[in-house]
């Protein structure tokens, strides 16, 4: 038996574009120009959507969601990697991933208004439906991480946590049940700095929440999370390594929640300016914006058509929403029993009794 301690002060940091924009040229993967102009357009879509979700929040459109404001670079750093025959199991603040993996504007509008045809993942994309229930998801994504090794299939699961959940018991067993059984699986704790209003220092003694991997036996990585170069490779290479059956890996994308915890939340009640305002000049989209004008991969021009574009994109969007959904409460029961016990069933009639006293279809 290997008795080896593990080295807990020895978890890599992983950084390749500092929030000055500055390269570490050892570590920059030099993509392609087409592939780091398709991560840009999906950074600013990302936050494009982001903005006009809060705007119909506000307006009465939209029911309660969880803005994703300076974590895009974390978002989509997840699942650039993964291929159509991986799986990810989002947690409530991944459209920007989901829209990345094929979910279209409008189905998102469509879930977070509340219709049950926006919730189940698209035909054809591997991705489990988020959670509500803080950490509840990433017991399951394990155990399709397990399935895939039952059939010896050469994928993996990405799944994603806050540093809130990472507290939860359900993680830690998914974490030590991936670690004994070398589950294909990649854990992505972002690290935002805020359990909705508790900081990292009132729920950890550490605020290296890497060391929680390494002390299940996982390999573990910290990584800047609003670097998208880094965060693509981390999740890249902890994805090879799960293909190729050599096991889980976690990873602590160290990020900030600029906006809300949610539209339900003011983080001005227990969060002061002053910590906020270092994470602007940290934006991922502005440092990879500085990125690739510096390396002639777009001028400022061609990135101001791509945020008009991506509002244009949004906005269309929302517009074919608002002729899609249309309110259908006689439906209410529909999807709750194949058939309604018998006090459900007069709480049914009742319910569609007043419906037609008041005239609504």
């Amino acid at each position: 038996m290997d008795t080896t301690p593990i080295d807990l002060g020895s978890i890599d940091v992983l950084q390749v574009l500092d929030e000055h924009a500055n390269v570490d040229a050892s570590r920059d993967p030099n993509y392609e120009r087409g592939q780091l102009v398709k991560m840009h357009r999906g950074l600013v879509l990302t936050r494009s959507f982001d903005q006009r979700m809060l705007t119909m929040q506000r307006q009465g459109e939209m029911g309660t969601f969880a803005p994703n404001l300076g974590q895009e670079a974390c978002q989509l750093g997840q699942v650039i990697p993964l291929t159509a025959d991986d799986w990810y199991s989002p947690s409530y603040r991944s459209f920007g991933a989901q829209l990345w993996r094929g979910w279209s504007i409008e189905r998102l509008y469509k879930l977070w208004a509340g219709y049950h045809e926006g919730f189940p993942p698209p035909p054809d994309v591997n991705d489990l439906p988020f959670s509500i229930v803080i950490g509840s998801h990433v017991l399951p994504a394990v155990g399709i991480a397990m399935g895939m090794n039952y059939r010896s299939e050469p994928n993996c699961v990405v799944v994603n946590f806050g540093d809130g959940a990472s507290s939860q018991g359900a993680v830690a067993e998914a974490l030590n049940y991936a670690a004994v059984n070398t589950a294909p699986v990649v854990f992505v704790c972002e690290n935002n700095g805020w359990a909705i209003s508790t900081p990292l220092s009132k729920q950890s003694a550490t605020n290296n929440l890497a060391v929680r991997g390494a002390g299940f036996g996982i390999p573990s990585i910290r990584v800047d999370g609003n670097d998208i170069l880094a965060m693509t490779m981390a999740v890249d290479e902890a994805a090879r390594r799960a293909r190729a059956g050599e096991g889980p890996t976690f990873i602590e994308a160290v990020t900030f929640r600029m906006s809300l915890h949610t539209t339900a939340d003011d983080p001005t009640v227990y969060r002061e300016q002053e910590l906020v305002d270092p994470w602007e000049a940290r934006c991922p989209i502005v440092r990879f914006e500085h990125y690739l004008q510096r390396n002639g991969h777009l001028s400022q021009t061609e990135i101001a058509r791509v945020h008009e574009e991506c509002d244009a994109e949004v906005i269309a969007a929302r517009d074919r929403f608002r002729a899609d959904a249309v309110a259908r409460p006689r439906e209410i029961f529909d999807h709750i029993y194949g058939e309604l016990p018998p006090e459900l069933e007069a709480q049914k009639q009742a319910y569609l009794d007043r419906l037609d006293q008041k005239g609504v279809e």
